[in-house]
């Protein structure tokens, strides 16, 4: 189990509140796609992703992005117990979708740093390490069944 301190609680559940979701989610992933593009097999039903501007403009990127980011406010929501909360996804990119699990680690890379240029300023050094941590959490928990 994970210790939060009230700081990466509060800090956590701040970030979250002040992000706007249908921004952040869609370009986290195009950003992950772009950037290691060796991610965009797993997405071979969503059409043209051939360049980053057809990655950055598809709708199913897009999307998927958001449901990412509803994803995480679900673990933000469950901070105490993010491991049981995604169970069921761990299993199914595991032994359905068959993802890498190292891919959600660069995921939450990509996360980071839309995050970052999202807040500015807001984003001290301080709330960056709550929020990797967060994320590491979550990476482990999607990751579970791998192991």
């Amino acid at each position: 189990m994970v210790e939060w301190t009230d700081f990466e609680r509060s800090t956590i559940q701040s970030i979250f509140s002040k992000i706007d979701k249908d921004v952040v989610g869609p370009a986290a992933l195009a950003r992950c796609l772009i950037v290691y593009p060796w991610t965009q097999r797993y997405f071979g039903t969503f059409g043209n992703l051939y360049n980053a501007e057809a990655i950055k403009s598809n709708p199913k990127v897009a999307a998927h992005g958001k449901v990412v980011l509803a994803g995480l406010e679900r673990a933000v929501k469950n901070m105490d117990d993010i491991k049981n909360t995604y169970k069921d996804l761990s299993v199914l990119h595991s032994e359905k979708l068959h993802v890498d699990p190292d891919n959600f680690r660069l995921l939450a890379d990509c996360l980071t740093v839309v995050v970052a240029a999202e807040l500015g300023k807001d984003f001290t050094a301080d709330a960056q390490a709550a929020l990797q941590k967060f994320l590491a959490v979550v990476v482990s928990s999607l990751g579970r069944q791998y192991h």
